[in-house]
């Protein structure tokens, strides 16, 4: 290809972006980058009924959390501005009045009550399709069946009408899809869709169509469910004298619930409690109007670089076993030639393990952000150098930030009470000597490190004639109330000698006064 790659990424202002979205943002993201090309961000807020305050500024969030640089948009500005549509009103006029001039559009002024019984007689006939199309417009109100002179005295009287594409009535459409190949689509098939709306507002199908031409985009990559409107798109850019310059497309695959039945849903995410939106979200719903409170990745404590990650592996496939990728790294990989087809599950365990990777991989000094944080939230004192010590022994063992305090509570807070199971089958009599054994030498170590503390347990256990087994997971019960956890050396070496044999003391004596 001689031009530059320009992509864009369309959201409407409707609510908060789902995760798909997302997906498409990234996909196309990830195309400019690779080709050296520009990635646009326009907002489609042609259906003014559904515009929702805030919906804008979580888009705009949204993308700068998870890393995807916009080259020209409503904030960063460019040479094809204005970016968002509402604002782009006259321009779209005289391209529907070279459609009109053309024939190749019409003005219709139906009813609604009119347009209902158009489909009521379709569906009495068994007609499978009510539609408005090249038959059925031969009976309705508009400039194809009306004189001209009515024609012009309803433009006149400033009554509502909309206006309307004019389908050739048979005619083979044909799509190249770089998924999914030939697309082939009998024009008798299709809606004469609107056009321009009773509003002056184009729909979605003018606009989106003048804008991608006029914006010299050369890709449009978007989900599956726009693939019944392409050939529409298709017809459009014929009429309007644009068909050698059309950009490619490219329909993504369906994101689906994770056991395969539908297409992912919010409905579905909140009955098996996980996250379909990038950030959380709490405004209205653009049909309703109700207030709406969804759940985010991101406070979810995910983290960005895990689910670029997550959705670069849901639905295309690098043709490597490799699973780990930087967002460079994805960059380079990347091709629209090995995204599927089919849907793809959406597997939240899989999302969970890309976080716990990424986790895993970051700096203690970090990771420790996130655990002071939360201390600081709940008014807890720790140092940095502390913070640092516990994300160090703790990240092989959590999937979130989050779980850092909830998993490791015992670092800050001795305690109170004993894991039963771990109580009846560890806490015997010969532990609970070996342990105050170990208990007695600790007061003549100096510093405790994790070292010395194996060390000094390694020699009580051989002076007394006892293999580790015995002891080990009573002494971690002794220390942190439970029986498991990251190694027990290091813990003590991060409470210290004194905070670990006051420990020790108070299990001895609180499970000795139960009896056990």
């Amino acid at each position: 290809m001689d031009r530059e790659v320009r992509v864009r990424f369309a959201p409407s202002p409707t609510g908060a972006l789902h995760i798909g979205g997302i997906r498409t943002a990234l996909y196309n993201y990830l195309l400019a980058r690779k080709l050296g090309g520009k990635m646009l961000l326009r907002i489609e807020d042609t259906d003014q009924n559904r515009f929702v305050p805030g919906a804008e500024e979580y888009i705009f969030e949204a993308l700068d959390w998870l890393g995807m640089r916009i080259d020209e948009g409503v904030r960063e500005g460019g040479p094809h501005a204005p970016y968002r549509q509402s604002e782009r009103k006259q321009m779209y006029r005289r391209y529907i009045d070279q459609l009109l001039a053309e024939e190749n559009a019409y003005y219709a002024f139906d009813t609604p009550e009119e347009l209902d019984a158009m489909r009521g007689r379709l569906i009495a006939a068994k007609v499978p399709m009510q539609q408005y199309n090249a038959v059925t417009r031969m009976q309705m109100r508009n400039s194809l069946t009306l004189p001209e002179s009515e024609v012009k005295e309803l433009l006149h009287s400033g009554g509502p009408y909309v206006i309307r594409l004019k389908v050739p009535r048979k005619e083979e459409v044909r799509l190249n899809d770089m998924i999914r190949g030939w697309v082939m689509v009998h024009s008798s098939t299709l809606d004469d869709k609107v056009l321009l709306k009773s509003d002056g507002m184009p729909t979605y199908h003018l606009a989106n169509v003048v804008d991608d031409h006029l914006m010299d985009i050369t890709h449009v990559i978007r989900g599956e469910e726009w693939l019944p409107s392409a050939p529409l798109h298709v017809l459009l850019y014929r009429f309007l004298g644009w068909e050698t310059t059309m950009p490619q497309f490219a329909h993504l695959p369906l994101l689906l619930n994770p056991d395969g039945n539908g297409k992912l849903s919010k409905r579905y995410a909140d009955k098996y409690g996980f996250p379909v939106f990038p950030m959380n979200w709490n405004g209205v719903d653009a049909d309703t109007g109700q207030p709406v409170l969804v759940k985010g990745f991101r406070e979810s404590g995910y983290l960005p670089e895990a689910v670029i990650n997550f959705l670069a592996l849901l639905g295309w496939n690098p043709g490597t076993e490799q699973e780990l990728f930087t967002m460079e790294e994805l960059i380079q990989a990347f091709s629209l030639e090995r995204v599927g087809k089919a849907g793809t599950k959406f597997d939240i365990d899989k999302a969970k393990w890309f976080n716990q990777q990424y986790l895993k991989g970051k700096p203690d000094d970090e990771l420790s952000e996130f655990l002071l944080k939360e201390l600081e939230n709940r008014e807890i004192d720790c140092s940095p150098e502390k913070a640092e010590k516990i994300v160090n022994v703790m990240k092989e063992r959590v999937t979130f930030p989050t779980e850092f305090l909830s998993e490791a509570g015992y670092f800050f807070e001795a305690p109170v009470e004993y894991e039963q199971a771990v109580v009846q089958s560890k806490w015997t009599p010969e532990a609970a000597g070996i342990i105050a054994a170990f208990r007695e030498v600790l007061d003549e170590t100096g510093m405790l490190t994790a070292e010395s503390a194996k060390a000094t347990l390694n020699g009580v256990l051989e002076k007394h004639g006892v293999k580790i087994g015995k002891v080990l997971q009573a002494l971690r019960l002794g220390v942190t109330g439970v029986g498991h956890g990251p190694d027990l050396m290091k813990i003590m070496e991060i409470l210290g000698k004194d905070e670990t044999t006051r420990r020790i003391d108070r299990a001895l004596n609180t499970l000795k006064s139960q009896g056990v």
